[in-house]
């Protein structure tokens, strides 16, 4: 029983390829759940690439938090770690990893955790979450050069909102006050507007980072299924499932292997309500109550098409938010 993760293999990895070939420079990042993957498959994966040509080769790739560096394979490229971090979260585990600060106390949160690590120093953006303001810019280096910190480079990280023709701006506006041949990480851009950085600030050295845009690409890779485990008759107003929900009519109760264990939830629907994530035929099943741990129960009326014991049912659900018991690459 599993919630299984089917790709295409062919088609994701030319994928894959298409996105190195193509942004050179790129810092693959493999945060949170991994983008459904899980991290230590994806870091396995960017470790392979260390080595090889296409787009220069990888070196670096980016966590979310100091507490993701221990999913990252030992002898992989560098990770930089996204999010500051607090003194007690820090330790001297964090061996190569490269810290990001945005503000002077996130400088003195290192120092007093007694580390000495390199440093992205983060830069605000109109998202207005970490990063100094263009006025903070010159005390925070200062500090940051006063705590004896190398700075690896600097990172300006755009919203979701807007276009890159917007974050292009946003990114541009920091030129002026960054010292030439810093490196520059940036997010959130396409592949034109990030080419010509390269042209419009060829003083400095360009990278970005890519999470959905690398791992995930066109949907149609991919096919997230649950197993059917059980299937049992039920006759409408019968009780069932931890909450003892009502059976609504005469039909079939279906268990699903997905549940809150895998992240696996109810979608919001047109309406704004709760709406089952799974199908089975080309029509979704009805949830009679919500996952619950590693289990669904799903109702299908009698005369819909039922799935039977040993079934596959489609789990439609983003797969940021989703942990898969296993790949497989077809």
């Amino acid at each position: 029983m599993a919630l299984t993760l089917t790709v295409d293999r062919a088609r994701w990895r030319a994928h894959l390829e298409a996105v190195r070939a193509g942004h050179a420079g790129l810092v693959p990042v493999v945060k949170g759940n991994g983008y459904g993957f899980g991290r230590t498959y994806l870091s396995e994966l960017v470790t392979g690439w260390a080595s090889d040509d296409v787009g220069g080769g990888v070196d670096e790739l980016a966590v979310g938090t100091v507490h993701e560096l221990a999913g990252m394979a030992v002898d992989g490229p560098r990770p930089i770690v996204l999010t500051p971090a607090l003194a007690r979260e820090l330790a001297a585990g964090v061996g190569p990893a490269v810290l990001t600060v945005g503000s002077e106390r996130h400088v003195a949160e290192v120092v007093s955790a007694g580390l000495r690590p390199p440093v992205v120093v983060k830069l605000a953006s109109p998202m207005s979450r970490y990063g100094v303001t263009p006025e903070g810019l010159v005390p925070l280096v200062a500090a940051v050069t006063r705590a004896a910190l190398p700075i690896h480079g600097y990172a300006v990280h755009p919203p979701l909102a807007g276009t890159s023709a917007d974050h292009r701006g946003a990114v541009l506006d920091w030129i002026p006050l960054l010292p030439a041949g810093s490196t520059v990480y940036v997010s959130h851009l396409d592949a034109p507007t990030y080419g010509g950085l390269h042209i419009e600030a060829p003083e400095h050295r360009w990278r970005i980072r890519l999470g959905t845009a690398l791992w995930h690409g066109d949907k149609s890779f991919f096919t997230l299924t649950a197993d059917v485990v059980e299937v049992r008759a039920a006759r409408g107003g019968d009780r069932a499932g931890y909450r003892m929900v009502q059976v609504p009519a005469d039909g079939h109760l279906v268990m699903a292997t997905a549940g809150t264990a895998h992240g696996v939830a109810p979608l919001t629907g047109p309406d704004g309500g709760p709406q089952s994530p799974f199908h089975f035929q080309r029509r979704r099943l009805a949830l009679l109550e919500a996952p619950h741990m590693h289990t669904s129960m799903l109702f299908v009326p009698v005369g819909d098409p039922c799935p039977e014991v040993g079934d596959r049912v489609d789990v439609q659900h983003p797969l940021t938010r989703t942990l898969v018991d296993r790949i497989v690459e077809t």
